[in-house]
């Protein structure tokens, strides 16, 4: 008896000293999750749209994807609804269509409608484009994506056309001739409706198909994890939400360090394995992406001048459906609704931005926009900030007309190699912080590095900037805000699926739906490089940029004509 009772005490004991050693345990671990951490469980749990601050024990969702849990005011959903039917794109019939029966270019073919007119300039030029499969079979249902421009090389002239899809496999392409001569028409497909698709399906399901990183710091030691608007599992995350702005970023929790020692953001990589082997077929380089339609007749037209009167009035136009806006002359930008200068001396541009303070922010194609103005004017001296290359931000002075111009990449998701945490700031945040007046100019571009996100995510981030935005110029009206438009580049197989310029144009049409009625000014990039000879890049050339600096520096100081 006496035996049993002493194994039992001793077994009593053991088994309280363990609970005393997972209580302690346990509350070791409480105090060293740090709030970030912490915050981070909150924000996807109760979805809501500010950061809490206080611990909480419940389990944590698959998935760390705020996009899907936003709150949104009745007129920001009535807002969203209506970006989203602006960009709808027909889809094929249901069912998985074989390669053979998709969009072939070689078999496809364009046809000028009223070929046997006398054009003069002004007039409209109509083209039928019949898209048909590889087995030579007349397409019955339409999606394709297309790109289309009229050209005079010997002029160095170009300007985009209108493509109006009739879901039947024809497709209608209105140009408005703007310069005399011969004129040629030229149509590429650049995705079949079967790719455009896949895209789709990629956009909403694979928002982790490029990744990022960032490395955590603390003495010698040092972890790196995934990070991303949207990280899939269970496991512990770190949340660097901004709380002003509530834009959401996660990154895995380090297993030794706390949230508070990263000390920087990285392009991880991109996903690979994306596609089905039927689906890559649809994505194949000069076979169906960015593949010229040939004409199945003549391909040009020639057009009779008008007067002088007439072409000032025709450069002149108004209105809201003008198409297009621009066009190149001699390798010149002439938008449509304006006047334009043309700042071809360094002294021209040193006079306009006299007294300046210009800010440029967003992704590369506007830090095109610094290192032009930069290497073009002698007087704007580079002033080194240790930044990295690439990544900024940058500064330039000019100390003999008092020119101050910066660089500031925009915040997370951002591709770039390296950027440290100090220097990750949001648009939104940084407008909010620039007191404004007749002497500040800022120039912003937002889109490529949102190619890989649903919509939803694109949306938020330029809501936020629209409203600093507004906030800006109501308390300094005089302010001149500029917008940059996205881009067209040129595409292969792997490129199609994280920057295609199918999702570029989705996010242009929803740019310039979102910042329409508010007084900001648009440099029509999207124009420029489409209806320019120069082969498509994500960088356009210098001839390129230097007509977007044109039109940037035009809004900065008008014509006096």
């Amino acid at each position: 008896m006496w035996p049993s009772f002493c194994r039992l005490q001793v077994f009593c004991m053991s088994l309280a000293v363990l609970a005393v050693l997972v209580l302690v345990h346990n509350f070791h671990q409480f105090e060293h999750l740090d709030h970030n951490t912490v915050s981070g469980l909150n924000w996807i749990i109760e979805t809501s749209d500010q950061q809490s601050s206080s611990p909480t024990t419940k389990t944590t969702r698959r998935h760390y994807c705020d996009y899907e849990h936003q709150t949104l005011s009745k007129r920001e959903q009535a807002e969203e609804e209506s970006l989203f039917a602006a960009i709808q794109w027909p889809n094929p019939p249901l069912g998985k269509i074989p390669f053979i029966r998709s969009t072939d270019p070689a078999h496809s073919s364009f046809v000028i409608l009223n070929s046997h007119v006398r054009f003069k300039v002004g007039d409209q030029l109509e083209v039928l484009v019949h898209m048909k499969d590889f087995q030579g079979k007349p397409k019955q249902y339409g999606g394709d994506y297309i790109q289309a421009r009229i050209h005079s090389p010997l002029l160095k002239a170009g300007a985009t056309g209108r493509v109006v899809d009739d879901q039947n496999g024809f497709y209608k392409v209105f140009f408005t001739l703007l310069w005399p001569g011969d004129v040629r028409v030229s149509v590429s497909l650049v995705h079949p409706s079967e790719g455009i698709q896949v895209l789709q399906r990629l956009r909403e399901e694979r928002p982790d198909r490029v990744f990022f990183k960032s490395l955590f710091r603390s003495g010698s030691t040092s972890e790196t994890t995934v990070c991303n608007v949207c990280l899939p599992g269970e496991l512990p995350v770190c949340n660097f939400t901004d709380l002003f702005t509530g834009e959401p970023w996660f990154c895995y929790k380090p297993r030794k360090l706390s949230c508070a020692s990263r000390i920087n953001h990285a392009k991880g990589g991109y996903q690979k394995g994306l596609l089905t082997p039927s689906e890559s077929l649809f994505f194949q380089t000069d076979v169906n992406i960015k593949v010229p339609v040939l004409p199945s007749g003549p391909d040009s037209v020639t057009v009779e001048p008008l007067g002088f009167t007439e072409s000032a009035n025709l450069d002149r136009s108004q209105g809201p459906d003008i198409f297009p806006l621009g066009y190149y002359y001699q390798d010149e930008w002439r938008p449509r609704t304006r006047w334009i200068r043309h700042f071809n001396k360094t002294a021209d541009i040193s006079k306009c931005l006299q007294g300046k303070v210009v800010h440029l922010f967003g992704d590369s194609t506007i830090r095109q926009w610094f290192e032009y103005l930069t290497t073009f004017v002698p007087d704007l001296v580079e002033f080194n900030l240790g930044s990295p290359k690439n990544v900024g931000p940058f500064l330039s002075v000019d100390l003999k007309h008092n020119v101050l111009l910066k660089f500031r990449c925009h915040g997370p998701p951002i591709r770039f190699t390296t950027v440290f945490s100090s220097e990750l700031r949001y648009i939104a945040n940084e407008l909010n912080g620039i007191v404004g007046g007749r002497n500040t100019v800022i120039a912003i571009t937002v889109w490529s590095h949102f190619s890989t996100f649903p919509v939803e995510v694109y949306i938020r981030r330029l809501r936020n900037i629209r409203r600093s935005i507004i906030q800006l110029l109501d308390r300094s009206p005089k302010t001149l805000v500029v917008i940059r438009t996205a881009n067209v580049q040129e595409l292969g197989p792997e490129v199609s699926l994280f920057n295609s310029d199918w999702y570029s144009f989705q996010l242009d049409t929803v740019m310039r739906k979102m910042f329409s009625g508010i007084a900001v000014f648009f440099v029509d990039a999207w124009e420029m490089s489409l209806a320019h000879y120069l082969p498509h890049n994500l960088h356009p050339q210098d001839i390129i940029v230097k007509n977007q600096i044109d039109a940037f520096l035009s809004f900065v100081c008008p014509s006096e004509t």
